[in-house]
């Protein structure tokens, strides 16, 4: 996984550095081969609490793709050294991995609690239908798209790409419109309204396994995208905000905007993938955006 350097490069002594964690849809083929060679234990670990190899199963559905790229950042993160920079932030499911890379969460919690998120949240999207839509181009028309259609902001992700979310129909509808104002559109392969309130039904029972969790105040600020905050140190508030964060859109856009209202002028993507990198370079042009290699020990 060779690091992407963005096109302008930033000084070392003029700048914060964040470490950013991705969600679903950033699953690689390369990911059980990452986990057993840095974190051996997670990779048995999933395996027995599944009873099936979620790494080859992750493009079926949620129910495998959350675990398997909970366990793949951690091990990306791993390989490079566990870097703690100033700030963490984690994109929907990446909170998981944020608030463990911060000490805030055992790493084999988070295994559990990705399991049990895929799930409740794949269960949920099987007895309501619906799905996602990406919308690209100005991030204005896009809400208002969605607003025309009667679907959810789920994921703001930046000055440019929106997701939405709702039923079936008004995912046809929105298509439509995004047409007539002159944004590109890509229907996600995402069986669910992930983020609004058709997974209202997944929060109760996953607040529940948060309580079974331990959690401790986090070394470092780990930003929650749903509030484009620090989640407190208080475990119950943390729990509160992972809870909630299934049915309340990613804030991701306002995430980076107050990243980089504090300094951060160096964003690093603890993988798979590169989604986050690639957001941060179109959200800014005055950062740099690397992704980590796990075959390298890096400073940030």
């Amino acid at each position: 996984m060779p690091a992407a350097v963005n096109h302008r490069q930033v000084s070392e002594s003029t700048y914060s550095a964040a470490l950013l964690f991705p969600g679903q849809g950033s699953q690689t083929s390369d990911m059980r081969e990452l986990v057993e060679r840095h974190e051996p234990e997670l990779a048995r670990l999933v395996l027995d609490e599944l009873g099936t190899d979620p790494f080859a199963r992750a493009d079926e559905g949620t129910r495998f793709a959350q675990p398997a790229i909970y366990c793949a950042s951690i091990a990306s993160w791993s390989g490079a050294g566990r870097p703690l920079p100033p700030y963490l932030a984690g994109h929907s499911l990446g909170e998981l991995s944020a608030l463990a890379a911060a000490g805030a969460l055992d790493p084999a919690d988070g295994v559990r609690l990705a399991i049990t998120r895929g799930r409740l949240m794949g269960d949920v999207a099987g007895r309501t239908p619906g799905g996602m839509i990406a919308l690209l181009g100005d991030g204005h028309e896009a809400r208002a798209v969605a607003g025309a259609t009667g679907l959810e902001i789920a994921n703001d992700n930046g000055p440019t790409q929106v997701v939405a979310a709702g039923p079936l129909a008004a995912l046809d509808a929105a298509a439509v419109e995004a047409k007539a104002r002159k944004l590109r559109s890509i229907r996600l392969p995402i069986k669910g309204a992930f983020h609004t309130r058709a997974m209202e039904a997944a929060a109760e029972p996953f607040r529940a396994a948060l309580a079974e969790a331990t959690f401790a105040a986090p070394r470092t600020p780990v930003f929650s995208s749903t509030e484009a905050s620090p989640f407190a140190a208080d475990p119950e508030t943390i729990r509160d905000r992972l809870a909630a964060a299934l049915t309340h859109p990613v804030r991701w856009r306002e995430t980076l905007l107050e990243l980089h209202r504090l300094g951060v002028r160096r964003f690093v993507e603890a993988g798979p993938g590169k989604a986050l990198t690639g957001m941060v370079r179109r959200s800014f042009d005055d950062v740099e955006a690397v992704v980590l290699d796990p075959r390298e020990t890096v400073h940030v």
